[in-house]
This record gives C-alpha cells, sequence and structure tokens, in this order.
C-alpha cells in the first residue's frame, strides 16, 4: 500500500468535506493568528503542543489534515507525526491563506 501523499491542496480538502468524508481539520497556528480567521469545524492545537496531544491523534481516528498560515508549520507537524507512527495525515498545502484564495475569500488573509 502506498504512503498518503504529504500534502494535500485545499480543493481536494474541499472535494472530500463535500463529500461528507469524515476529516481531522487540525489548525496548528498559534490562538493569535486563529483570532484572526478559522476554518470552520477545525480544531486549534498549537504546533508547540501537538507532541502533549500525540496520544488522541496516534488512533484509529478519521484521517489528519493539518494546516497553519502558508503549509509551512503544518507540513513539519505531519512530518513529526507519522516519525511517531500516525501515518494517516497530511498537510494543506498552502495552508489557510490559499484556502482564502481558493476556496473561501470570505476568510481574512494576513
Amino acid at each position: 500500500m502506498s504512503e498518503l501523499p504529504l500534502e494535500v491542496s485545499p480543493v481536494e480538502v474541499r472535494e472530500r468535506l463535500e463529500r461528507h468524508e469524515d476529516l481531522r481539520l487540525i489548525d496548528v497556528r498559534e490562538p493569535e493568528e486563529h483570532s484572526i480567521c478559522r476554518i470552520e469545524g477545525a480544531r486549534l492545537i498549537p504546533m508547540r503542543s501537538i507532541p502533549e496531544h500525540l496520544q488522541e491523534l496516534d488512533d484509529e481516528g478519521p484521517p489528519i489534515i493539518a494546516f497553519c498560515h502558508h503549509g509551512v508549520r503544518s507540513l513539519s507537524v505531519v512530518d513529526w507525526l507519522r516519525r511517531q507512527g500516525v501515518a494517516n495525515c497530511q498537510s494543506m498545502a498552502g495552508g489557510i491563506d490559499l484556502w482564502s484564495v481558493q476556496i473561501d475569500s470570505g476568510i481574512p488573509r494576513y
């Protein structure tokens, strides 16, 4: 079985959500960034606190889609999670900024 690509596009995430696929959207930005804008239904777990949440993320739950501002921190988080054995996770390329451009222009860009 092939490993999931590390990254997934915002368009693919939207399509999966529209198909009612059960996904765990994890926002790894800081609370200050989250207060500016957010994706509905996403859970805020700042990057620095991901290790504290490893046990709940390393389960047989729905796929994890991590995102941040531009996709750099979330890619790092996904790389770390995979090294901990969490295979069912991906980073949303371009982060919430690209989501705003491609999917929901109502989300403020910063």
